[in-house]
């Protein structure tokens, strides 16, 4: 089997370089639709995406796959620096630099996320009425219900912690001081954005040699206010939500909960695993296949509306 083709790219947002691959279409079946993927919190394109992205790239799709900026080998200063209307902004100019690449329809525009990237695509979703379909694995659309299952499994005092670093950095933000970190992963009872059960053994089995296992400590006090589920009902869309049944990160009932608010455009898959374990082996196997015969129908149902 021959390597993907795979070009180093990059884009600009908001003033600020955001790195990115393009996988051409590998296929002679070529879709001209293109897929734009990044990952989740505090994750890189170097973190376990690109399976997917030479699966997607020898099924005929194009494939933007893009680090935001302060993360892997974007620009941005500080490094580490976890904003979502950042994210929200590089999502938009991603989408952008997709459509205008050569043998790209523009108005064939698929939106794969992840976790808390799988927010972001219902979230852009929601805004974008040319997009032709996104997809979410495990993803968090809530933050309120994300931050209720860290109470649950780390106790009250963790909650705490983690607000009164994320008070103490956002201070040292508006000073212009160096940002105070915290572990993005830990193991239970570490102090960390993640330090559920499965998040450290979970998270390591994708990550690259250079990631970094932290992120600024302010972005805990608005984690809980991003909702995208509040925006189901603006979501026009045909959506694929893939939801983890035992997801310690993502709850899996505030995922089911936005499916059933979208019962005219949500295609919702449930697998019996954890939140980590659709990345590798027979559930990577699973999933995609989910992933692909979704994109298939829904191109094919927005063909036959332009007939």
């Amino acid at each position: 089997m021959t390597t993907p083709t795979r070009l180093d790219v990059a884009f600009d947002s908001d003033g600020t370089r955001c790195s990115a691959w393009h996988y051409p279409s590998q296929s002679e079946q070529a879709t001209n639709a293109c897929i734009v993927m990044a990952h989740g919190l505090g994750g890189t394109r170097e973190c376990g995406l690109t399976p997917y992205a030479e699966r997607f790239s020898a099924e005929g799709y194009h494939v933007v796959v893009f680090d935001y900026r302060h993360f892997g080998d974007s620009d941005g200063q500080p490094r580490q620096l976890l904003k979502v209307d950042y994210q929200l902004a590089d999502w938009r100019a991603a989408i952008a630099f997709a459509r205008q690449l050569k043998g790209v329809n523009p108005g064939q525009i698929i939106l794969w996320g992840t976790s808390f990237s799988g927010g972001h695509v219902l979230s852009i979703a929601a805004e974008d009425t040319r997009l032709v379909a996104v997809s979410a694995q495990g993803p968090m659309v809530d933050g309120r219900a994300a931050s209720l299952e860290i109470l649950n499994y780390a106790g009250p005092v963790h909650l705490a912690k983690l607000s009164s670093y994320g008070l103490i950095d956002q201070v040292r933000g508006t000073l212009g001081m160096s940002p105070l970190y915290i572990p993005l992963i830990g193991t239970p009872g570490e102090l960390a954005a993640m330090s559920s059960s499965d998040a450290f053994s979970g998270y390591h089995a994708i990550t690259n040699p250079g990631w970094r296992n932290e992120m600024s400590a302010r972005a805990v006090l608005v984690l809980s206010l991003y909702r995208p589920i509040s925006n189901a009902k603006k979501i026009r869309c045909p959506a694929l939500l893939q939801v983890c049944s035992k997801d310690t990160v993502a709850p899996a009932k505030a995922a089911i909960k936005m499916a059933k608010r979208m019962p005219n455009t949500a295609t919702l898959k449930q697998y019996d695993i954890g939140h980590f374990d659709i990345y590798t082996g027979k559930n990577f196997d699973i999933g995609i296949a989910d992933q692909l015969d979704f994109y298939a129908n829904a191109l094919q149902n927005a063909r036959a509306l332009k007939l």
